[in-house]
């Protein structure tokens, strides 16, 4: 991806005073320390990565050593947030990946960025409704003795969802923050059950011992781990809803993403721990997303099971609603920079929610949950069935494209430093950007190399090719999209990734509408 001088020379954010003109801001001062945690935890949604994530990743890449994973990954994503954090300091816009890419590499690239993000997100957040909509058909059947289709609670939280998107946001993160602590305490319940009942094996450290990351399934793990930590990146999101961005946003990011590794690495260890190192991965394949279940049945009872189920529905919901916040605000920092339409640049009603980018993407949830129905000709059970599909494709589609936005960004805090002159004074943030975008670039070549595996097709399947091709597609017409604005529209081109600032400029210059 290629730079363009004319866009990364523009004023730096902390230069500008910010005009807050009438629909075109955020509002400003509505999230402290706790409610912007609260929020980009949640996206993580810890229940579904430890009965979902990591039992499948045991199964299927057959690596004891997936607890070291998180760790590693946990130390990489600190040297990426280093640079990434110091970003937020200078740029602060609802748009994040695609304001700091712009920044760095200039509005065409930002325009790129912009599509991949948009891209990313909506598959990330729907997909989720596949996975919810097949266990919450499951928990009507169990405890109901009721056969409802999957698609009907998927498009019953699309809807309460939708509707969630135009509250304000602390009334969200309220939401979040009650699911959110709950599921981590049952979490922790697990973990403290598992050390105090180990296998046969004991409270063996065998999990993280180097030895047990060795063999072909290495890389592919890494593209599984790595989705249970995205959301840690979407603080930035919220800058403008914030009293202090510059001290709150790099301060939730290192608290979320130091968190979440020490967390996902005690449970996967405790995983390991309550089957046994020898035996983590054939129980794993014998039971499935049903392994936290099983094992909790043994040690904790059925009234915790059952409760665990339930929040294990209710975290999901919260991941979707923190998915969808962030897609909304995506949809109103490009309708405000030109690269969708004027009215997703507007905030509706009293809350000052992005209520234009919440329509999108809750229309673009229930157009895909409605195709998807409409091609299950399958049992919900079947392995196959596109209620399936919609959750590992719609997930490893967006967990590409996230992971491609960090390599980028981490690559435009080089540029935008250097370009500032100030490469000296970061010199170590600059280092441990490249060192992560490295990184990065090479988990994100193992995803789509590995495609096949993440989503289940056969290595012969076009599917392991269009998939991934959906996040290329992205780029390359938001990459076509920036190169005309810098021709045809070089006003609006210059706009991108300034976010609020730019209509500050145009207010001094007598345009402001």
């Amino acid at each position: 991806m290629t730079t363009d001088s004319s866009s990364t020379n523009r004023a730096p954010a902390e230069g500008i005073s910010t005009f807050k003109g009438r629909e075109r801001a955020l509002r400003a001062d509505r999230l402290g320390t706790g409610g912007l945690l609260l929020s980009v935890l949640a996206a993580t949604a810890p229940l579904m990565v430890v009965a979902g994530v990591m039992p499948t990743t045991f199964a299927v890449m057959g690596i004891v050593g997936q607890p070291l994973l998180f760790v590693v990954l946990g130390a990489v994503l600190v040297l990426f947030s280093l640079g990434y954090a110091e970003m937020s300091r200078h740029v602060h816009n609802a748009g994040a990946f695609y304001a700091y890419i712009s920044r760095g590499l200039g509005g065409t690239a930002g325009a790129g960025a912009a599509l991949v993000a948009l891209v990313a997100y909506n598959s990330l957040q729907v997909g989720i409704y596949g996975i919810f909509g097949f266990e919450v058909s499951g928990l009507f059947a169990t405890y109901a003795d009721l056969e409802v289709a999957w698609w009907i609670p998927a498009l019953a939280a699309a809807l309460a969802v939708g509707a969630l998107g135009w509250l304000k946001i602390d009334v969200n993160a309220k939401v979040l923050g009650v699911l959110l602590v709950i599921e981590v305490l049952l979490v922790v319940v697990f973990d403290i059950a598992a050390v105090a009942d180990p296998g046969k094996e004991g409270l063996s450290l065998h999990a993280f011992n180097p030895d047990t990351l060795t063999g072909a399934g290495v890389g592919t793990a890494l593209c599984f781990c790595i989705a249970a930590f995205l959301g840690f990146e979407q603080a930035p999101v919220y800058a403008e809803e914030t009293s202090r961005p510059h001290v709150l946003v790099p301060r939730v990011m290192f608290l979320a993403v130091t968190g979440v590794a020490v967390f996902f690495a005690i449970s996967s260890w405790a995983l390991t721990v309550a089957t046994g190192p020898a035996t983590i991965v054939a129980t794993s394949q014998e039971q499935s997303a049903g392994l936290l279940f099983f094992l909790t049945e043994d040690r904790l009872g059925s009234t915790f099971t059952d409760v665990l189920h339930v929040l294990f529905v209710t975290g999901m919901f919260a991941a979707m609603l923190s998915f969808h916040n962030v897609v909304a605000r995506y949809a109103f920092a490009m309708g405000r920079e030109g690269l969708l339409p004027a009215a997703f640049g507007r905030t509706t009603g009293s809350s000052g929610a992005p209520g234009t980018g919440s329509l999108l993407q809750s229309g673009i949830a229930v157009v895909l949950v409605l195709t998807f129905a409409l091609t299950d000709d399958k049992p919900a059970g079947d392995p196959t069935a596109p209620v399936l599909h919609l959750f590992t494709w719609g997930g490893n589609i967006g967990a590409l494209g996230v992971i491609v936005l960090m390599a980028i960004a981490s690559l435009s805090v080089v540029v935008f430093f250097v370009r500032r002159g100030a490469a000296g004074a970061q010199a170590w943030r600059l280092v441990t950007s490249a060192v992560a975008g490295i990184a990065l670039l090479v988990i994100a070549v193992y995803t789509v190399k590995d495609f096949d595996v993440l989503v289940g097709t056969g290595p012969d399947s076009a599917l392991r090719w269009i998939l991934p091709g959906v996040i290329g597609v992205a780029l390359v017409t938001g990459l076509v999209q920036g190169a005309i604005l810098r021709t045809r529209a070089p006003g609006t081109h210059a706009r991108i990734g300034l976010g609020n600032e730019a209509f500050q400029l145009e207010k001094e210059a007598g345009r402001t509408p």
